[in-house]
């Protein structure tokens, strides 16, 4: 058997999602309840921050409405728990069919243009997404939100739902970054590189960009809902822009196109709101001058600049 070297030590998934797996796992034992639900909604955030990263990172489309198809997920798993009494179980499987459904609406309106006027449809397509949850107070709650009913007996106990996500945010992870290195994914680094010459050796790049976006829709569909269960409570803010925008600078933080950097972005980011918010109320301030710094010294986000650090070793 050929020993692993270093190089293969970056590329493998395998070892990334042990690693992963080592560190969350341990937390809960060494931490608080409340860090640990911290490290909960790092764990939900890196998902919605992957489902981001494809597009970014893979296909050359920065979405900024993927936040708003997060809390269409939240909203309706919600809704279907609070209001109707409905099954959980069910409940799930509604808000990630309503995730696709609203993805594969905006892939409608964004998959035949790129650069900036994908980045401002996306814009415009979560705002009247915001502009319904908002407005919709029947339904939606209005500002108010929508208060859930908690989580099923199953996974009530909060160490068995962090356990829970810490599975199922790792099982997407992997299945995540076999999509990227899939054909399918390659086409999208392609599409992204050249569209014109994809579409000349006969590739369907319209097909391909609604199927993409359709599919990360689904990514940012369970992640809303772990993000419900989570959080118990939905509300306009859930599908705002800023929470689009969240995402976006969890990928680029931890680096855009390396699908796993998105846990360290997602670190990154919600640790600084919480410890640096504790002492000042301009932590966004703080926040934005760690951005700018990032993109000075390592603007392929930080595992990006980690892996090269690595490859200059060899």
């Amino acid at each position: 058997m050929m020993a692993m070297g270093p190089l293969s030590i970056w590329r493998s998934p395998l070892i990334f999602l042990a690693i992963l797996a080592a560190i969350f796992g341990v937390l809960p034992l060494l931490i608080s309840q409340y860090r640990m639900s911290i490290a909960n909604e790092i764990l939900i955030f890196a998902l919605l921050a992957m489902s981001i990263d494809v597009l970014a990172g893979y296909a050359g489309r920065t979405s900024l409405g993927h936040g708003a198809i997060f809390g269409t997920a939240t909203y309706v798993i919600i809704y279907w728990t609070a209001n109707l009494g409905g099954s959980p179980w069910i409940g799930c499987l509604l808000a990630i069919a309503a995730a696709v459904l609203m993805a594969a609406a905006f892939a409608l309106f964004a998959m035949r243009v790129s650069g900036v006027y994908f980045v401002l449809i996306t814009l415009a397509l979560g705002m009247i997404v915001w502009g319904v949850c908002l407005r919709w107070s029947n339904v939606t709650g209005g500002e108010n939100g929508i208060r859930g009913s908690g989580r099923p007996d199953i996974i009530a106990d909060p160490f068995v739902f962090y356990y829970v996500t810490l599975a199922v945010v790792l099982f997407f992870a992997f299945v995540i970054w076999r999509f990227v290195h899939s054909p399918f994914g390659l086409s999208l680094c392609g599409i992204r590189d050249s569209e014109s010459r994809m579409r000349s050796l006969g590739y369907g790049t319209t097909l391909h960009m609604f199927l993409a976006f359709t599919i990360t829709g689904f990514f940012s569909g369970i992640a809303g809902v772990l993000y419900a269960f989570f959080n118990n409570f939905v509300s306009p803010s859930t599908v705002e822009l800023s929470q689009s925008v969240e995402g976006l600078l969890m990928a680029i933080v931890g680096g855009v196109g390396t699908i796993f950097g998105a846990f360290l972005g997602s670190a990154a980011i919600i640790l600084l709101e919480n410890v640096v918010s504790q002492y000042t109320a301009r932590w966004p301030m703080v926040l934005g001058f760690m951005f700018i710094g990032i993109m000075i010294f390592a603007p392929q986000g930080i595992l990006g600049a980690l892996k090269r650090q690595a490859t200059r070793k060899l």
